[in-house]
């Protein structure tokens, strides 16, 4: 049986024919109808535990795990661009998806685990914005309930591409790490040195491994990038522009985290190797020595605010959509508050229940790297799913075939064994 989107339906626009003359001016049209999702779901992804986990990689192993950050690129497109064919070849979100296809305790099963990394996911968000304030000397009193109340006020304006456009605007606040990168002033010889050497079978090392590419490949980004493409009501002719979204994105986010380990290995690293940055004022106070207090705070600060905006945003909506998909409340951010109560009412108890957790118990700014690892943890079900989608869900000729496919599967299989093993290794278990 197919399973509907409760999404407000507009009629489809009549075929025209367009002179060749008028191509290229199509293609951009295209292009900026679909850019959006891509980018800010990658925006999100560099949020301020990933950015904690990258500067903690940095002080510990210097440039050692800068190669990581590149590899992972194209790991992280071909995860987003499954998540794309999906939403656009089938109109639907994930949990839609995965509920037609493997029944409804398969269904929650998801939803479980999608819950564990948005509640992960917002203590740190919340977090680092309670953190920023406090290196200004503003007490989490103030910034905590501030920021919920923004966030609110954003995504109740019951319009997608207003919500679109403030994410990637706050978002594109973390291109800050790239000055804080070139005002560290790295030496390239020992970062090219730095980055080819590997010691694999430090159990240290590969915790780090893991939580590098937890912090990468998150669940709610495939929840809300598919979701959010359904409900821009994105269509086949889109797919290539949706894919050069995405994979603008992908490029971006590693960047930005390469641009936070360099800076904390070149400062930090280079210094204070034994340090230890549980939380964005350790980040902040570490590097004020070395780059000035403009760069340690004022800068720094903007790009962990931007961070954690965007992904509080992108989290809860993911989650919000994902339960909607499950149970079949109404979901869409074209639909004004009182249309969608469960989808705006679950959007707000996640902001609203970060914020509680992180003003009470403040100690929880502790869990940035742990959270990461806990993400590894949960790729084989994240995944195993999106595969397993892609190949049953898809029309004949989208699903991903031949070699292609068994590159995915090989490249999902080794990322998921380097993820869980290493977060094994970490705590001891193995």
């Amino acid at each position: 049986m197919r399973l509907i989107s409760d999404r407000p339906s507009t009629p489809a626009p009549a075929p025209e024919e367009t002179p060749p003359v008028r191509r290229r001016s199509r293609r951009l049209r295209h292009f900026m109808a679909v850019f959006g999702p891509g980018l800010v779901v990658m925006l999100a992804d560099t949020d301020v535990g990933s950015v904690v986990t990258a500067g903690q990689s940095g002080v510990q192993w210097g440039y050692r795990l800068l190669l990581l950050q590149v590899l992972l690129m194209p790991i992280l497109y071909m995860v987003q661009e499954l998540t794309v064919r999906l939403a656009i070849f089938t109109g639907r979100g994930h949990g839609e998806l995965i509920l037609e296809q493997f029944g409804r305790f398969w269904a929650w099963v998801s939803a479980i685990g999608l819950g564990l990394a948005v509640v992960g996911a917002l203590l740190t968000e919340f977090a680092g914005v309670a953190g920023v304030g406090e290196l200004f000397g503003i007490s989490r009193v103030y910034t905590l309930p501030l920021s919920a109340v923004l966030l609110l006020g954003v995504v109740m304006t019951g319009s997608y591409r207003r919500v679109e456009r403030v994410a990637i605007l706050v978002g594109l606040l973390e291109l800050a790490f790239f000055g804080v990168a070139v005002a560290a002033r790295p030496d390239w010889h020992t970062l090219a040195a730095g980055s080819v050497s590997i010691p694999i079978t430090n159990q240290s090392y590969l915790f780090l491994v893991a939580a590098n590419i937890g912090a990468v490949i998150m669940p709610w980004m495939i929840f809300y990038q598919q979701s959010a493409i359904a409900d821009k009501r994105l269509r086949p002719e889109h797919f290539t522009a949706a894919r050069w979204d995405t994979a603008a994105g992908a490029v971006l986010t590693q960047l930005v985290m390469a641009a936070v380990l360099i800076a904390c290995a070149a400062t930090i690293g280079a210094s204070k190797p034994d340090s230890s940055l549980q939380t964005v004022g350790d980040m902040s106070a570490a590097l004020t020595p070395f780059l000035g207090p403009t760069f340690g705070r004022i800068v720094f600060g903007a790009g962990v605010l931007g961070a954690g905006m965007v992904a509080a945003i992108v989290a809860s909506l993911g989650f919000a959509w994902g339960l909607g998909e499950i149970t079949g409340y109404r979901r869409s951010l074209e639909y004004r508050p009182m249309q969608a109560r469960w989808f705006y009412g679950v959007y707000a108890l996640c902001l609203i229940g970060g914020a509680v957790l992180v003003g009470t118990w403040p100690n929880l700014v502790e869990l940035n790297v742990d959270v990461q690892v806990m993400n590894a943890m949960l790729l084989p079900l994240v995944l195993g799913f999106l595969i397993a989608l892609s190949v049953r869900a898809l029309p004949p000729g989208i699903r991903p075939r031949g070699l292609y496919l068994w590159t995915v599967v090989v490249i999902a299989v080794v990322t998921t064994a380097f993820g869980v093993f290493g977060a094994v290794q970490g705590v001891g278990l193995l």
